[in-house]
């Protein structure tokens, strides 16, 4: 783990999903460099996890990407993440780990003190859940202001929405990085001028 990190964070993240299908590889290809990805992937079974893991540390080793593993902080550690992402993500580990967590509500927020940082979701309606409640931008608000840790939003973040963003200190999605919602990093451009 690079310790500059945590003066650096990434700004952009991508959350892994069973619905990047073959594409997730040159997803993670098309990032922009300093970017961060959550590896998730929790249906796989561990062997296939592990490979498809490591194939996408060895583009994040050459990209200069961070790479967590979402889950046991142990295992993020022997499989030599750079973070760790998670409800259990404060456990201790003789290696050292950045951790962040997913917050949803009120509570949440109160127990995510331990984390360096926070992706506080679902800002907009997402595919994955059609029909859930989402906080929408006045509660993205509204709990960030409760929260001590950089916050990445995350939720229905597409090229389309994109455009709605609240302040925050970075954002991550699924969808945006398929089929070239970002291209030529225009929307990028668009969200850093908006947060100055």
């Amino acid at each position: 783990m690079n310790d500059k990190l945590k003066n650096t964070w990434p700004r952009l993240w991508l959350m892994t999903d069973e619905r990047f299908g073959d594409g997730l590889l040159e997803a993670v290809k098309k990032l922009p460099q300093g970017s961060g990805i959550v590896f998730r992937h929790y249906r796989l079974p561990f062997k296939i996890r592990k490979n498809l893991f490591e194939k996408i540390q060895r583009i994040a080793k050459k990209r200069k990407l961070v790479l967590f593993l979402a889950g046991s902080a142990r295992l993020a550690a022997a499989w030599k993440a750079d973070g760790v992402h998670g409800r259990f993500s404060s456990q201790r580990t003789a290696r050292p780990l950045l951790r962040s967590q997913a917050v949803h509500n009120r509570r949440d927020s109160i127990m995510c003190r331990k984390v360096d940082f926070v992706f506080l979701s679902p800002l907009f309606s997402t595919r994955s859940h059609p029909g859930k409640p989402f906080l929408g931008r006045v509660k993205f608000l509204q709990l960030k202001r409760s929260i001590r840790q950089k916050v990445f939003a995350l939720g229905g973040i597409n090229a389309k929405t994109i455009r709605a963003l609240p302040a925050c200190d970075g954002f991550s999605g699924i969808d945006i990085w398929q089929d070239d919602q970002f291209r030529h990093h225009r929307l990028w451009s668009f969200w850093a001028n908006q947060q100055r």
